[in-house]
């Protein structure tokens, strides 16, 4: 089969930690020891999203350190969730001695500074400032970032939205990253209703390519690689082409489109996959309904694209499914297309495995 894997990619399906970083088992016995696995996080627990953040940077082919930032990340509690699992005001040496003094700095750092002003101002730059950049807190010392930690921060950044955001923080965080207008429980309850629909961001995306932006030159000697997405955090995705790429794609998804034959959904998924090239999940539609045709080359290619974006990105899009599910059915349509063999009957489906 010819994939093009990240030498990480089955370790990371396998939860081969060793064969990750040798060094990561036991950071992880501490990290789990301390209820990470049992704390709710947007989509799923605070384990798995530790681990989500840590699989993507992986995946970028971070330092280390970087790697340990997103493991960590929440792990002093920020602004945005009171997920304490070790205390910074008392015991920052603790952790340090687990993961080295710079992994510490950047993850006291990440937790203590104001992430949505951060978020706001980076996503207004065009290039990384030279000069870094100062984030100001209300009573407190203003944070001074250098322009590496400018960097860091948006990479983390980027990564920790991306492997929770769906469609339910957009109504929970309607404004964000700027101030936001609070609105009751008791008059929003079916937008606070968790999971809700599930549905793929309709806003996220956009925002992470202005995040994206200024990563895209980066000084050789800071080692940090340029992240693989939005065309190596070269293009841009226009809001309202997010918009319209999610609203196709969900009235393919949910069977909205007339059901005849596959041609309206088919176009559906092309034009979503055109409006936002950069997600992974609408080609491996289009593969399953070129396979369902005998349109072999062409569902290879589809699936191959799929495959390769959600290698890129380390997370679902859709969130429905989780990622390590979308990687192996992607596997799966490009296998078949190779082997130009597809079930003729519904019930072959539930029998498809990836094979060697």
């Amino acid at each position: 089969m010819t994939e093009r894997l990240h030498p990480l990619l089955k370790p990371l399906l396998a939860d081969d930690w060793a064969a990750v970083d040798p060094t990561l088992p036991p950071l992880l016995e501490v990290l789990f020891a301390r209820s990470a696995g049992e704390d709710w996080h947007k989509a799923g627990t605070f384990k798995d999203h530790l681990l989500g953040v840590y699989r993507t940077l992986a995946l970028w082919d971070q330092p280390r350190e970087v790697r340990l930032l997103g493991l960590f990340h929440s792990v002093y509690s920020n602004e945005y969730v009171d997920l304490k699992l070790f205390d910074a005001a008392g015991n920052r040496a603790e952790l340090a001695g687990l993961l080295g003094e710079e992994a510490e700095r950047l993850i006291h750092l990440f937790c203590t500074m104001p992430r949505s002003l951060f978020t706001r101002r980076l996503a207004e730059e065009p290039d990384l400032p030279e000069e870094g950049m100062v984030l100001e807190r209300e009573g407190k010392p203003d944070i001074i970032l250098s322009a590496r930690d400018v960097a860091v921060f948006g990479i983390a950044t980027i990564a920790d939205i991306a492997e929770q955001w769906h469609s339910w923080q957009d109504e929970i965080f309607a404004g964000f990253p700027g101030p936001t207008v609070p609105r009751g429980t008791r008059d929003h309850w079916a937008a606070a209703m968790w999971p809700g629909p599930l549905k793929p961001t309709v806003k996220a995306l956009s925002l992470l390519s202005r995040l994206a932006r200024p990563l895209a030159f980066m000084p050789e000697e800071w080692g940090l690689p340029t992240p693989p997405i939005f065309a190596r955090c070269n293009a841009l995705l226009a809001p309202e082409e997010e918009l319209a790429a999610v609203t196709l794609y969900w009235q393919a998804v949910t069977r909205a489109l007339p059901l005849g034959s596959p041609e309206p959904t088919r176009r559906a998924l092309e034009e979503a996959a055109r409006l936002n090239p950069f997600v992974g999940e609408p080609r491996l539609l289009l593969a399953q309904i070129a396979l369902g045709q005998g349109e072999w080359d062409r569902a290879a290619a589809e699936a191959r694209a799929g495959l390769d974006l959600l290698s890129d990105w380390g997370v679902a899009w859709d969130k429905r499914i989780a990622w390590s599910g979308w990687v192996a059915w992607a596997r799966i349509l490009l296998q078949s297309a190779e082997r130009r063999r597809w079930p003729e009957q519904l019930a072959g489906l539930n029998g498809l495995g990836l094979v060697g």
